[in-house]
């Protein structure tokens, strides 16, 4: 029986307060609006970004909310002017988005900055009207960077929607919605690491192995990882981690470390943890004359970087990174693509002190996300 025009009641995790455990609620799904498309939520991972907005340590406090972002589902209807999904596709939300008509979508120059659908953590509601689509009893629940994947169905905007090939695995390629783009495509599309060279990788968390991947990928000969768990290091190596530091180590800062290891530091730097000090660490051990730092960690909203000036007029170059430098519905579908094509990549399982995350492995050991 079709559930198209319909209000949906179905599960969902549901943020009441800060930092106090999620409540599994049964929540009204309504029908999506112009512009929208309704997905059926079939496996979802967990990511820090969901876990520091659900503690609220430094942003602006938003319940009740659904959290979730790292998403796989199946189209089930869609909304007015929706012409190019229909239900029964298979897709992944993004958590930012690509409307196709602004000067950042247009531009060869930039590739996921869109104006009307870049991500927004603030904003809890839906672009056409203003209004939510979760509901408990007539009492609105707020939406999370306009996907809210922690729900059996969820509403999106189209533009935040990449349709993908029905023979992908859903709970394999699921954290393709944001982790392992975000880091991958740091080294491999921004800080483009030439064969033989060296690089730094700070953070081991999903972000940071994919960023090593994309290093290994790349033909680099020296991957230093650079983290303050020790308990990661050993599954790094499978990522292609070569050495790794643990701060903690030295009663120096890990940048002199680094420089001093690589006769004057590394060729490329990707920084993975959202903590400044790290960033000015990564930034500081690149080579003068021609080293490239890419930043993709987010840092709290009160956060400064400092650094002197002379480590830019020595010719280090530093970037920002967001979502891998991938634009959502055009390029994410090539990158599922990809994946199918390359047997050999699998998924593992590794715990950190907060979540779950999936990453990828040249293996073809294979687990699967949680499912909804």
């Amino acid at each position: 029986m079709s559930t198209a025009g319909q209000v949906i009641r179905c599960k969902a995790a549901v943020a009441w307060e800060a930092g106090k455990p999620l409540s599994i609620e049964e929540v009204e799904v309504a029908p999506p609006q112009k512009h929208e498309v309704r997905i059926k939520i079939l496996f979802t991972a967990l990511c820090h970004t969901d876990v520091y907005y659900w503690e609220c340590k430094g942003y602006t406090p938003l319940f009740p909310r659904i959290l979730g972002h790292e998403a796989s589902g199946i189209v089930e209807s869609v909304g007015e002017g929706v012409n190019d999904l229909k239900p029964g596709d298979h897709v992944l939300p993004i958590f930012t988005g690509e409307c196709k008509e602004c000067r950042h979508c247009l531009s060869e120059e930039s590739n996921n900055m869109c104006e009307l659908l870049r991500i927004n953590c603030d904003r809890g509601v839906m672009l056409a009207d203003g209004k939510t689509r979760f509901s408990i009893n007539g009492k609105p629940i707020y939406h999370f960077v306009g996907t809210s994947t922690f729900s059996q169905y969820t509403v999106v905007h189209v533009g935040q929607v990449a349709k993908i090939s029905p023979t992908a695995p859903l709970d394999k390629v699921c954290p393709i919605s944001c982790g392992i783009c975000t880091g991958f495509g740091a080294t491999v599309n921004v800080a483009k690491p030439k064969k033989g060279q060296t690089v730094a990788v700070f953070g081991l968390g999903a972000v940071g192995l994919a960023a090593a991947e994309g290093a290994r990928v790349c033909g680099a000969s020296r991957i230093i990882a650079v983290d303050v768990n020790p308990r990661r290091f050993e599954e790094a190596k499978r990522f292609g981690i070569t050495e790794f530091v643990n701060p903690k180590d030295y009663d120096k800062p890990v940048q002199e470390v680094i420089v001093e290891m690589t006769g004057g530091g590394v060729d490329r730097s990707v920084e993975c943890t959202g903590s400044v000090q790290a960033m000015i660490s990564a930034f500081e051990c690149v080579h003068d004359g021609w080293g490239v730092c890419v930043l993709v960690g987010v840092p709290k909203k009160d956060d400064a970087f400092k650094t002197h000036p002379m480590n830019l007029l020595s010719e280090r170059t530093l970037k920002g990174a967001f979502y891998g430098n991938y634009k959502p519905r055009t390029d994410i579908p090539m990158v599922v693509d990809k994946y199918l094509n390359k047997v050999s990549w699998g998924w593992i399982w590794t715990s950190s002190s907060h979540t779950l995350c999936l990453l990828p492995i040249l293996t073809r050991h294979s687990t699967t996300c949680s499912r909804v």
